[in-house]
């Protein structure tokens, strides 16, 4: 199992200790043109979680490419993935294409982001375009939105992904104590707590869906929560909100995940993959 950070929740060229003491670290969202992102407010805590509507603010693909994977290779030591965004599926083809180098790992495709306006393509015809440029190992993040994950999963699997993400956040609303919206947008990414119960249910019908690998997030703040994960089906964890509060987090979700496998009778974490699909029962229709 690896461990990772979910895209957006680190910045890794200011907190580079935490990044490095992950298993692979995850950049911000990065998109052709540069975007400002969204006005603030754009940031609001609630009682289980945490909204966002920044609207990926990122320095464009060109200033990310020529200075800030540079600087990521020389100040992180572990296999960085790069997360792709766009807004129709030219602009992901081309990223995927200018980041061709040995400095990417990985490439994850956000298709999920709740804060802005999605790409009129599908997913699956996303990662089939970007399939035909990049041999690069390719993620599907996709949104727990999706009626029926197992159909979406199914879907990018056969467009030529190689993994899945899930879950992005969820679109939420927080009221202020005058009854306004607290983001300036209205709606923004609800993360947190209270997510995990989504991730368990979205982890558990994409496992019965494919073999692919899975990166587990939301909600992920304790090595209890991560084993949960594993247990539905996920084959890495992210951690994301909590890294706002705990930048020790990753040592100590370790730490937690180790000891919670043992209480839960597995000799390491990784025995406990897919545990739960044991007693749950298949419908028939």
């Amino acid at each position: 199992m690896l461990l990772l950070n979910a895209s957006g929740c680190l910045d890794a060229l200011t907190a580079p200790e935490v990044a490095s003491s992950l298993d692979a670290f995850v950049t911000k969202t990065v998109t052709p043109e540069p975007r400002a992102g969204n006005a603030p407010v754009r940031i609001a805590e609630t009682e289980h979680g945490m909204l966002n509507s920044i609207g990926l603010a990122n320095p464009g693909r060109d200033v990310f490419v020529t200075e800030t994977l540079p600087l990521l290779t020389r100040t992180v030591h572990v296999p960085i993935w790069v997360s792709v965004g766009g807004f129709c599926v030219r602009d992901y083809v081309e990223t995927c294409e200018q980041l061709a180098g040995d400095a990417v790992a990985c490439l994850e495709l956000n298709l999920s982001c709740p804060n802005v306006d999605e790409a009129p393509e599908s997913a699956a015809e996303i990662v089939a375009a970007c399939r035909e440029v990049t041999d690069k190992p390719l993620y599907a993040k996709v949104s727990p939105h999706s009626w029926d994950m197992a159909e979406t999963v199914r879907a990018v699997e056969a467009a030529g992904a190689d993994g899945v993400s899930m879950v992005n956040t969820l679109r939420g609303v927080a009221l202020d104590a005058q009854l306004r919206a607290t983001l300036a947008r209205g709606a923004g990414g609800y993360s947190g707590p209270a997510l995990k119960p989504v991730a368990l249910a979205a982890v558990l019908a994409a496992r019965r869906a494919t073999a692919l690998p899975i990166v587990g997030m939301g909600g992920v703040c304790t090595g209890r929560d991560a084993l949960e994960l594993i247990a539905c089906g996920a084959t890495h964890v992210a951690i994301g909100t909590v890294l706002f509060a705990d930048c020790d987090a990753p040592a100590r979700v370790r730490d937690e995940l180790v000891a919670e496998a043992t209480r839960a009778g597995f000799e390491q974490p990784d025995d406990a993959f897919a545990f739960a699909l044991q007693n749950v029962a298949r419908l028939a229709n």
